[in-house]
């Protein structure tokens, strides 16, 4: 029987875009020789896991509802879907596990992350695994599914997350527009001779208090 554990995390330091690297351990305690797992590991958040600071609480309303519906609509989030595969071993190994993020605020999952990312503390994460697993028998390589019940839990650190996102957008973050939006807010900007998105926006939201 297959066991699993998340034992660490940090920035995937190669990736071409922000993501995280899991390690996941992988124990076998049957003592046969293991070819090869092979894994589909979703990765979920679990937000009921985790308490909130009132300025998290004020940013996650849009995603959740008013708190006092919290109890209904603090439900798992998806975070990514990724394949593994394991070298071979006997009795345990440590795999990397590469989850890609995104700051495409219309993902539930981004929205969350973004809520809580400017404080400390932890991200509840639920790793759920499926696949199929490879091993020596006595008449040559069996193959057996991977125990569906199996699952585990990691307290991703949010300085983590954030140190993962700063790594391509560092101090920033990233809004997707409608082509007409984005049309017309360049053709405010160049109007206005501003150098920069940020000054253009703020300008707009400067101009919405006044108004």
């Amino acid at each position: 029987m297959l066991r699993f554990a998340c034992t660490g995390s940090r920035p995937e330091p190669h990736a071409a875009g922000p993501a995280l690297r899991l390690d996941l351990r992988i124990d076998d305690g049957t003592g046969r020789r293991v070819h090869t797992v092979a894994l589909r590991v979703q990765v979920r958040i679990d937000p009921r896991l985790r308490r909130y600071t009132p300025d998290e609480t004020a940013r996650l309303t849009d995603l959740f509802g008013e708190p006092d519906r919290w109890g209904d609509t603090l439900t798992p989030l998806q975070l990514a879907t990724v394949p593994v595969l394991t070298p071979a071993f006997t009795g345990s190994v440590t795999v990397p596990v590469t989850v890609p993020l995104t700051y495409d605020l219309d993902v539930a999952a981004a929205r969350y992350l973004h809520g809580v990312g400017g404080g400390t503390g932890e991200v509840p994460l639920l790793l759920l695994f499926s696949g199929t697993l490879f091993y020596a028998g006595d008449t040559g390589v069996q193959v057996g599914p991977v125990p569906w019940q199996e699952e585990a839990h990691h307290r991703l650190p949010v300085a983590v997350w954030r140190a993962a996102m700063d790594e391509h957008f560092p101090g920033a973050g990233w809004v997707r527009l409608r082509r007409d939006t984005l049309d017309r807010l360049a053709a405010f900007r160049s109007a206005h001779t501003l150098p920069t998105w940020d000054d253009a926006v703020e300008r707009l939201l400067k101009e919405a208090d006044r108004g």
